[in-house]
């Protein structure tokens, strides 16, 4: 089975062929992400909402990202694998986001890295794009900033904030990216500057003219525990299903439903319960 590469990203944006992706955190998910097709997976910092129960992405570490990460690399045999830099591991010069963002690659089995920032990122993207590891780009909403941003708000909405946000995109591609993630910002704007770029765009809450699309699985499968944000298409509620599950095997063992006859295990043929004791 052949890998989705950094250069599919481009090829398919040079086709006009649509690029997926979503998140995974562990094993099983990315296994089955495979064996549907999916073009990439992110294994978010949005781990630290929907898996370890934070408030923020802030408080997730690089300690946390390479463990999860590892586990959706030995499930994923097809799909780019791209590991989420977590807050501060990138901020504090090149030199240290090297060292992370190689821990990705050595350590964790990822094909690429993904960082948030616009052009003040961009000496950081060129160091490790230089040293050989493939580097996603991440703007408008950048929910590592979210407290200096004021909350989960839609970016680039004036005309100062529209040309800061091309401006970077523009940065970040000539420093080297393979493809920008656009969150929460104007359709419009993202399919504008979707096309002054030769990288492909992912979308996520950034309309249809981005050259891809990418959710958070928990948010798609309805298992967030949370309100459904507006752009998100919610394809099932795995939520009341699983309600439904672990409510059925509360009841059947307290009713001795559980386990059955046909669950449990006898005696070899002509053994004697006798003689075990």
């Amino acid at each position: 089975m052949k890998r989705f590469t950094t250069s599919d990203f481009i090829a398919k944006k040079q086709a006009g062929q649509k690029i997926t992706m979503l998140t995974a955190y562990d094993y099983a998910t990315a296994r089955t992400m495979d064996e549907a097709g999916i073009d990439s997976i992110l294994v978010g910092d949005s781990l630290g909402n929907v898996v370890l129960g934070y408030e923020t992405t802030i408080p997730v570490t690089l300690e946390d990202m390479i463990h999860h990460t590892k586990a959706v690399a030995r499930g994923s045999k097809r799909a780019l694998v791209i590991g989420d830099m977590p807050f501060l591991t990138y901020h504090t010069g090149a030199a240290e986001a090297l060292r992370n963002a190689g821990r990705f690659l050595q350590e964790a089995g990822a094909q690429a890295v993904k960082l948030e920032g616009g052009k003040e990122r961009a000496e950081v993207v060129r160091t490790l794009v230089e040293a050989g590891i493939p580097v996603m780009g991440h703007l408008g909403l950048t929910p590592q900033s979210v407290l200096q941003l004021g909350g989960f708000k839609v970016q680039g909405k004036t005309e100062a904030a529209a040309n800061k946000l091309l401006a970077d995109a523009l940065s970040l591609q000539d420093a080297g990216v393979f493809a920008i993630v656009l969150e929460l910002i104007p359709a419009q704007l993202a399919e504008t500057v979707t096309g002054k770029l030769n990288v492909p765009t992912i979308g996520i809450g950034a309309g249809l003219g981005c050259d891809g699309q990418v959710l958070v699985s928990h948010d798609l499968l309805g298992i967030n525990g949370t309100k459904v944000p507006k752009f998100v298409k919610q394809y099932c509620n795995l939520q009341e299903q699983m309600l439904a599950a672990f409510t059925a095997f509360k009841n059947d063992v307290e009713q001795k439903a559980f386990p059955a006859r046909e669950h449990a295990f006898g005696l070899a043929e002509k053994q004697e319960v006798s003689k075990l004791y």
